[in-house]
């Protein structure tokens, strides 16, 4: 089932995370979210590359629908890893905005896990990538591909639960 006749991107919008385009027929292509490392002061961090971001998504189709995980505040985190996160989900909607690529829901974690029945843990979004799309379990088969697997859920959560 298709929403809205459309293909969904499922995006994990974090450094670690990942964009997950899902056709119709269950077909799972994964993009690693594109970093650059820049200097900043006397260290080298870690950004979105927007650039490579923009080429991924405009390659993928004016035919799909996207679904981004919606992200906030976590205790414990530092400002600047907070100002990090906040610019790469920024980024990732600018983006979308402007390839006219709409955004169906911003969808907390909690809501897209609920409704797949997803294990708490890193662990358990690979876990349960793998039941519902097995033939793509390999994708997500390292634990740090965990941001792969959520991206996968989040599309398949746009494409079958919100459907």
């Amino acid at each position: 089932m298709i929403v809205n006749g459309k293909a969904v991107i499922g995006i994990d919008p974090g450094l670690s995370g990942a964009i997950c385009l899902l056709d119709g027929l269950n077909r799972v292509t994964i993009w690693d979210m594109p970093t650059v490392e820049v200097l900043r002061g006397r260290k080298t961090k870690r950004e979105l590359d927007l650039t490579a971001l923009s080429t991924i998504i405009f390659g993928i189709t004016d035919e799909a629908v996207a679904y981004v995980e919606q992200v906030g505040a976590m205790p414990g985190q530092g400002v600047s890893s907070m100002f990090s996160f906040g610019k790469s989900y920024g980024g990732t909607l600018g983006i979308l905005a402007a390839l006219q690529v709409p955004v169906q829901e911003h969808v907390p974690p909690q809501r897209w896990q609920k409704a797949l029945n997803v294990r708490k843990g890193k662990d358990g979004s690979r876990l349960r990538a793998s039941e519902l799309l097995p033939s793509y379990m390999s994708l997500w088969a390292r634990v740090k591909d965990d941001g792969r697997a959520e991206a996968a859920l989040i599309a398949y959560y746009g494409m079958h639960a919100r459907a």
